[in-house]
Parts: structure tokens; sequence; C-alpha cells
């Protein structure tokens, strides 16, 4: 897919924020991470993970890198084309276009990816591990994959009617 050059008005969604302690001879030492999805809600849409010593430091380095890495995926009016497989690690989701009128029906992290891409109805079930991280990775994986009429025609060479 192609990247986006300037992500102009775009809208970002805190996913997961994870405290992580490191023990160190002078005592406890704290940081936090972040995930973080941004989208126009018009096909294009990014995730970011950021690290920081304090939550708002995380989430602005983690929308930092959302924004740049920014995708525009195809969209058949508020759905996806057709069905399709994304799988990230140990974290598999699948994704089914909906009839209007059906929303989205996926958990928590998937949910903020499809929101963010401008995806209003489609039905979504997630097999395998369900970490927050990978989940939005393999969501994201799943999108890439999609593929539009044009170019199903291009690959195979035939009209499809």
């Amino acid at each position: 897919m192609a990247r986006l050059e300037e992500p102009i008005n775009v809208e970002e969604t805190v996913v997961r924020v994870n405290r992580c302690t490191t023990v160190t001879k002078g005592g406890k030492s704290m940081s936090f991470s972040a995930l973080v999805v941004v989208g126009d809600k018009k096909g294009s849409v990014g995730i970011g993970f950021g690290k920081a010593r304090e939550v708002p430091n995380a989430v602005s380095k983690a929308v930092k890198e959302a924004k740049k890495q920014m995708v525009k995926i195809p969209l058949k009016n508020d759905t996806i084309p057709h069905t399709v497989w994304g799988r990230f690690k140990a974290a598999n989701i699948f994704l089914k276009p909906a009839s209007p009128g059906t929303g989205i029906k996926a958990g928590a992290s998937a949910r903020a990816v499809l929101e963010s891409a401008g995806i209003k109805n489609i039905l979504t079930k997630c097999y395998g591990k369900k970490n927050p991280l990978n989940v939005v990775k393999a969501t994201l994986m799943g999108l890439k994959a999609l593929k539009t009429k044009k170019e199903i025609e291009a690959l195979r060479g035939v009209k499809i009617e």
C-alpha cells in the first residue's frame, strides 16, 4: 500500500498504556509504553508504539510513529471489499464484510483500528492469542491484504463481472 505524505485531519485513539518496572541497584525504575492508532476515517490508518518515563511522552511518541506508518486501505462503501485473514505472530483475526446497519462487531483492540480506518460495518473474530499489540498489528495486516476489483483484474489479466 502507498504511504501517505502529510497526515492532515487525523484522529488518535489510545488502545493500551502499559506500566513497566525495572529493578536496578538504585531501586525501582518505572516506565510506560503506549499503543496508539491514528486514522482519518476515510481509509487511512496507522499504528504506533512508544515508550517513555511518563505517559504523555509515551503517547506522543506513539502518535508520531503512527503518523509516519499510515497506509491507505481500499473500502467498498462503508465496509471492506472481501473477506480476509490477518495474522501477526500468534494472533489471527478474520475480517468479513457486513451489510449496512450491522455495525462494528469486534473487540476493543481491533475496533480501534477499524473505526480509525472509517469502516462502519464489519464482522470480526479473533483466534489464537488476544494480546492487544498483536491483535492491532494482525488487523492492520489483514487490511493491508485487501485488494480492489481493479487490482485483481490487473493481476489475473481478465475482466471480472
